[in-house]
């Protein structure tokens, strides 16, 4: 298999993210959303990163310009036909996710290669929704995408070892480290972060210690570059739960499940720094 062309179907954090790595790389790539909006946040977030590279001297300004030109954005899904590999990089939501697939595999030929960016939803139920399973695989990267090493590569139970492998392939090529990761509930690193992640909050909850107090413990006591409340605003506390609930669902074990003050900050609109309040304060 070989990859010129990519899509990208959402332009949130991680979307802009998947799609400035491919593009520093060389690849065309078309970046899609519901929302005009997003997208041209996104390509805003994406400049402000390049143009940091470039500040650092990590990165020319003439190959700052080429990468920007290298995305694509578009409201219209119909953008990415042409696109050898699509990458679903949505809210992490089975049914909206299972929407998506079910779009992309009557919108493509046959032989486009489909890969989710979920954190925890099964790849062998998003394959089984599609005519084309053994083509559907796992690419997870972290946040933030241009920074992080991490991509796993999950298998679905349908999954080829052609589309695996090409997509190994394709993710050294970025630059990043794969990992092979077999389809369960949370994969590997959300398996052993997001319940760590969660007894952070009920320790929190329970007056232990202040969410200053968990973080700098964990920093210092555990070598950890940033502590478990603040990496919870990072990612998003509406996605932390997410997995929670994922990891609940999938193993019917009560130590997966959601601190009750995790779930209450995400009704109450606190998700961390995208919107602007989490375990800390951020609207400054």
């Amino acid at each position: 298999m070989e990859f010129t062309r990519i899509g990208v179907v959402g332009a949130g954090v991680m979307g802009g993210g998947i799609g400035q790595c491919f593009a520093q790389a060389g690849f065309e790539v078309a970046l899609t959303d519901v929302s005009q909006a997003q997208l041209e946040r996104a390509m805003g977030a994406v400049a402000g990163s390049l143009e940091r590279l470039v500040k650092k001297e990590k990165l020319s300004a003439a190959d700052k310009a080429a990468a920007l030109a290298r995305i694509h954005p578009a409201a219209d899904l119909a953008s990415v036909k042409g696109c050898e590999l699509v990458i679903e990089a949505a809210t992490e939501n089975l049914e909206l996710k299972q929407k998506i697939f079910r779009q992309l595999d009557e919108l493509l030929p046959a032989g486009t290669v489909l890969a989710t960016n979920t954190s925890s939803i099964s790849i062998t139920r998003l394959a089984a929704g599609t005519r084309r399973a053994e083509r559907v695989i796992g690419m997870h990267f972290f946040n933030p995408v241009p920074v992080m090493a991490l991509v796993e590569i999950i298998r679905g139970l349908q999954t080829s070892q052609e589309t695996y492998d090409a997509l190994e392939a394709l993710a050294r090529k970025l630059g990043k480290t794969p990992v092979q990761v077999r389809n369960s509930p949370g994969f590997v690193v959300n398996r052993l972060l997001c319940p760590m992640i969660n007894e952070a909050v009920f320790a929190l909850a329970e007056g232990l210690a202040s969410a200053e107090q968990i973080d700098e413990a964990m920093k210092a006591g555990a070598n950890h570059p940033i502590g478990p409340l603040a990496l919870a605003d990072l990612i998003g506390l509406d996605v932390e739960l997410a997995v929670m609930q994922v990891l609940y669902e999938g193993f019917k074990d009560p130590k997966y499940r959601p601190a009750p003050l995790l779930s209450e900050m995400v009704e109450a609109g606190y998700l961390g720094r995208k919107s602007g309040r989490g375990f800390f304060d951020y609207s400054k």
